[in-house]
């Protein structure tokens, strides 16, 4: 299946441009359930076009939500490093399922309506395929959840939460790339750190045994037992050459 944007509204928000020339997504922040405890955020696109970015700037702690087989927008929560869409609570999902039905121009008409959504790293986008529309790269990955009806409790405490910013998607995906990479060769540097440390210890370990073997008292003799064998000291000589 596909899912598509709805234009949220026919006034559309100004472009605002960086200093390098690139149109900067305006993006709608939102202060979910807990949010003081998973510091998860909420988010998404003011229409199909910042939708775009989105979907293109993502992270894999991304969980993208979306009405199903109905225009909607395109709601994101960003979840803990380390967490997965598992970690999302039952709050957080209601809040979502929620806010996504709420900006579908069909959905939040009826009752009933089915949520679909899955991490980001699902989300399949093709060259054919139209501005703000995406696809699924494994069904199987593709969770759903049924809202019955619009709870105007929940939507309005969102909206009152509700902050318009223009981020610089492309750094901020950079910017988590470059930590990760960061993260990565410190666990390479620890595991290779844990890794010389312990060859050490087995080849002082194999040093260790192979001197106990050279200096094994049960084949050694003393002074006065060599005295004991030789009848001279010519004779001991001798028998060393």
């Amino acid at each position: 299946p596909t899912f598509s944007s709805p234009r949220l509204s026919r006034r559309r928000a100004p472009r605002v441009v960086s200093d390098a020339g690139v149109r900067v997504a305006m993006v709608l922040y939102f202060t979910p359930s807990g949010a003081e405890t998973t510091k998860h955020k909420l988010y998404m696109g003011k229409d199909k076009v910042e939708n775009e970015d989105l979907i293109k700037y993502g992270l894999p702690l991304d969980v993208w939500f979306h009405v199903s087989k109905m225009s909607s927008a395109h709601v994101y929560v960003r979840v803990a490093h380390g967490e997965t869409i598992d970690d999302i609570t039952p709050e957080e999902l209601e809040d979502c399922a929620q806010l996504v039905k709420a900006n579908s121009i069909a959905g939040n008409k009826e009752n009933n309506v089915t949520i679909v959504y899955t991490p980001w790293s699902n989300l399949k986008k093709t060259s054919d395929m139209a501005v703000g529309q995406v696809g699924f790269f494994d069904d199987k990955l593709v969770r759903k959840v049924k809202v019955e009806k619009r709870k105007n409790e929940i939507v309005n405490r969102l909206n009152k939460t509700k902050t318009e910013l223009f981020p610089d998607l492309a750094e901020e995906k950079e910017a988590y790339e470059r930590a990760i990479r960061e993260e990565k060769k410190a666990h390479y540097r620890e595991e290779e750190f844990k890794r010389l440390e312990e060859e050490r210890i087995r080849e002082a370990d194999r040093e260790a045994r192979s001197y106990d073997l050279i200096m094994d008292s049960d084949k050694m003799t003393t002074n006065k037992q060599n005295a004991a064998k030789y009848a001279s000291f010519e004779e001991a000589e001798d028998d060393f050459m």
